[in-house]
């Protein structure tokens, strides 16, 4: 794509309302549009971005066997009353029709999933069965805040599982773990799986991924020597400077740390609650009505694009992993009254859409520092400089956002580099 084409224009300065650096960078450099508090649109950058996430999460839940459905926004309130989310679930959008029904915009769909899956599986031969979708949420916050981390309209990914026992749901829920660690790590981040309370949905102990950042909202205490993390709101006695529990069983002197984070996504062992409130029963293996035990795995796909952004940026801008970054190059003619350098970047260009290396092409006639700080703000992997050295050496600098490093590359060692 041509720059110079391209809908959005960046800003030098940060919105005056919005203090979560996420929503600052992500609004200056053109990637969202904020419509009010809690809610954002998201420009052609942006939607690139989310495209990628959700391409990731998608991979990950198709290989492990989970099938992707659409479910309904908009939701009849009758199951919300049957399961007690229409009174117990502050958060829930509600609204009143014309027609004099009630209906709620969806937080979560246990009430519209578990009818689908009741009807389609009768017998313990249909199950264990997997069902998600990438979708727009709405949760009626009293306080938006953190940016896109924390809103009332958001990009959600919500799978759920039902199995024959409690055993069969434990060993998937091992599955859906690795999964979603190495979604995490496609896109930059380290996550720690972390115990906490089930909250609204669940009695049991439910587990979180989590993100250590300075803009999260929660407090872990974790081990540097293991995996060992938990929910400060769930510990109990455990405080910062206390022996691992973990270590110590392993013989191994560690101390927890403390540290805020912010929550990349979610698991609830929702047992037999929702089946059992809606009806939902098939036929075990003596022909006997039995409930299914019901998992819900949830993964912000908006929210990770929040916590990348606040992980990695820098004080230049945002930092981009290539696995989500809207474009694998930027390509900045920094001598653009040049004829030369423009004749010569024109076909550079036209090469790597050839090769289809996603490449953002800085064809404005602005100033080398301004094209080279728009660069740095919008984050994209790597910098294809054409300048001086272009003509005088034969080569172009390649430069890395993340680290900074120069390299000088000939033509044909950048194409082979970035194929």
């Amino acid at each position: 794509m041509r720059q110079s084409k391209l809908f959005t224009k960046t800003r030098r300065e940060a919105p005056r309302d919005e203090l979560a650096k996420n929503a600052q960078l992500l609004i200056r450099a053109g990637y969202v549009h904020k419509e009010m508090a809690g809610v954002y649109s998201y420009l052609p950058l942006g939607r690139r971005v989310i495209e990628n996430i959700e391409s990731i999460v998608k991979k990950e839940m198709d290989a492990l066997g989970g099938q992707e459905i659409r479910m309904a926004t908009l939701h009849p309130s009758e199951p919300w009353k049957q399961t007690g989310g229409w009174d117990a679930v502050d958060v829930l959008f509600k609204i009143d029709s014309r027609t004099e029904k009630e209906y709620a915009l969806g937080q979560s769909e246990e009430e519209i999933v578990t009818p689908i899956a009741a009807e389609y599986v009768p017998s313990y031969k249909d199950l264990p069965i997997a069902l998600y979708q990438i979708g727009q949420k709405y949760r009626d916050e009293l306080r938006a805040k953190s940016g896109i981390m924390r809103g009332r309209e958001f990009g959600m990914k919500d799978m759920y599982s039902f199995h024959t026992t409690q055993e069969d749901f434990e060993k998937f829920y091992e599955i859906v773990k690795q999964a979603y660690l190495r979604i995490y790590a496609q896109c930059g981040l380290t996550a720690k799986v972390t115990e906490a309370s089930g909250g609204s949905f669940s009695q049991k102990i439910s587990y979180e991924f989590m993100v250590l950042t300075d803009a999260g909202e929660d407090t872990i205490l974790y081990c540097e020597d293991c995996d060992y993390c938990i929910n400060s709101e769930v510990a109990e006695t455990l405080t910062e400077g206390v022996a691992c529990p973990n270590c110590t069983k392993r013989g191994v002197d560690s101390k927890l740390k403390r540290g805020i984070a912010s929550e990349v996504g979610n698991v609830f062992d929702l047992g037999d609650r929702y089946p059992r409130s809606l009806g939902f029963t098939y036929k075990n293996e003596q022909g006997a009505e039995q409930y299914p035990v019901m998992g819900c795995y949830g993964l912000g796909t908006t929210r990770l694009m929040g916590v990348i952004v606040e992980a990695l940026a820098d004080d230049k801008g945002i930092v981009w992993p290539s696995a989500v970054a809207p474009f694998a190059v930027h390509l900045v003619n920094a001598l653009p009254n040049d004829p030369e350098a423009v004749s010569y970047a024109e076909n550079l260009y036209k090469l790597l859409s050839a090769k289809n290396i996603q490449t953002l092409y800085d064809d404005r006639d602005v100033r080398a520092g301004e094209k080279f700080a728009d660069s740095d703000l919008l984050g994209i992997p790597q910098r294809v400089v054409i300048g001086k050295e272009t003509f005088s050496e034969n080569t172009l600098e390649l430069v890395s956002r993340a680290t900074g490093e120069i390299t000088r590359l000939t033509q044909e060692a950048l194409l082979q580099f970035l194929q």
